[in-house]
């Protein structure tokens, strides 16, 4: 890992992997939980990084990290976030090509697969998810849609992600679901934060009226 600092009371780790930077926020959370970390106001992971903000010591931190020995993720998904989702996503049969499978074996392999939120952004509420194998990994969308109905599932890269809000988008999209990502009104307002687990569920489709 190379800490580096960040004015004067932050610091941003960089990682090797987008696993390495997951399994360092685990570590972290754990360690702030049982109360052997230093102050630490934020913990905000991303891709490849983790920003540790409002630390009173940013060198003496760095010192501390570089001596630890982080745990890999486990594959445990004891309680898991459930998302139900129909998989009637109008790039189903494009992803299906491209994982070189039948439409139906896209469920059953999404769904069989142990996620975990890695980071969050683009919109409140939306969570870059790993845990798909990478042979599964899909491009974007050459040409992105200019709405996304919120509640759409979709594939981009080593990611699934949800839309919490009808927003332009490019990822490639496989369903969709009813599930509430974001509400202000709610503790937490997200549904879906960094290391969480998340499991998703094949929802019945309903039938269309000729």
């Amino acid at each position: 890992m190379r800490p580096v600092p960040v004015g004067e009371r932050a610091l941003l780790v960089e990682l090797p992997t987008g696993e390495d930077a997951q399994a360092l926020h685990a570590e972290l959370l754990r360690r702030r939980a049982a109360g052997t970390l230093p102050p630490v106001e934020e913990i905000v992971p991303a891709a490849r990084t983790v920003l540790l903000d409002g630390v009173a010591d940013p060198g003496g931190l760095a010192r501390l990290l570089t001596d630890w020995e982080i745990p890999p993720l486990t594959a445990d998904d004891a309680g898991a976030v459930e998302i139900p989702v129909r998989y009637d996503g109008p790039d189903l049969a494009d992803v299906a090509a491209l994982w070189g499978v039948a439409a139906e074996e896209v469920a059953r392999i999404h769904t069989g697969t142990a996620f975990r939120v890695a980071f969050c952004g683009f919109a409140p509420g939306f969570g870059y998810l790993t845990g798909l194998d990478e042979r599964y990994a899909v491009p974007r969308r050459a040409t992105p849609r200019t709405r996304v109905p919120a509640g759409s599932v979709g594939l981009a890269g080593p990611y699934t992600g949800v839309y919490p809000r009808a927003s332009p988008g490019g990822w490639q999209l496989i369903g969709t679901t009813d599930a509430v990502l974001w509400d202000p009104a709610r503790e937490p307002a997200a549904l879906l934060t960094p290391g969480t687990r998340v499991r998703f569920t094949a929802a019945e489709t309903p039938e269309r009226t000729p």
